[in-house]
């Protein structure tokens, strides 16, 4: 089982990257993020790798960071998303960007991605909700309960933001960190001002 591989980048396309790793050149499939991320040919990078053996094929998938890894095996586990699915859910969504459009059940976001529907959406959505919160945090979402405090964030304010124009995703984290430097009882007035001074700054 291979976990990480450290190499020269030899080519990239529109999904994949060849690593060439001490004269072996190692075909990984990534997220458009990662392929982002990677320096071009000629040089180094390490990517953390997600093995998947089929009787047919042996397939390596690449990311840029553990926490990228840990969301594709996350994403995997759902009914009816693929591995090549779960990649296009990270290439326009980012492990903190998932958070929170998770915990905040939004669908449009997570629509966005090539191949998933309205329906999918729901589905990854609900399934993950209660997973979202143990996954890597950075330490803003993590002391602000984006991940697992779901049920303590108004939803009143959060869709007064929504209807001012802002996604759901932004409107939810701004509510969510608001709350926690209010407290549990500051008003939904409160709250609202306090998200929109967030989602200003």
């Amino acid at each position: 089982m291979i976990g990480k591989l450290t190499g020269i980048v030899d080519s990239t396309g529109d999904d994949w990257a060849i690593l060439d790793v001490g004269g072996v050149g190692y075909l990984v499939f990534c997220s458009g993020r990662t392929l982002g991320l990677l320096p071009p040919p000629g040089g180094a990078a390490t990517l953390w790798i997600e093995t998947h053996v089929r009787e047919d094929h042996i397939h390596l998938y690449g990311f840029a960071e553990t926490a990228e890894r840990d969301w594709f095996r996350l994403l995997h586990s759902v009914q009816g998303v693929g591995a090549k699915m779960a990649l296009a859910v990270l290439s326009v969504l980012p492990p903190n960007e998932l958070v929170r459009a998770i915990a905040a059940q939004d669908k449009a976001s997570l629509s966005r991605a090539s191949g998933v529907g309205p329906k999918l959406a729901g589905r990854i959505a609900s399934e993950l909700k209660d997973k979202a919160g143990g996954m890597a945090l950075g330490p803003a979402e993590a002391v602000n309960g984006v991940g697992g405090a779901g049920g303590e964030v108004s939803e009143d304010a959060v869709s007064a933001l929504v209807n001012l124009g802002y996604r759901r995703a932004e409107a939810f984290a701004a509510v969510a960190k608001a709350s926690g430097e209010l407290g549990a009882k500051a008003s939904v007035e409160s709250l609202i001002k306090a998200g929109l001074k967030e989602l200003a700054s």
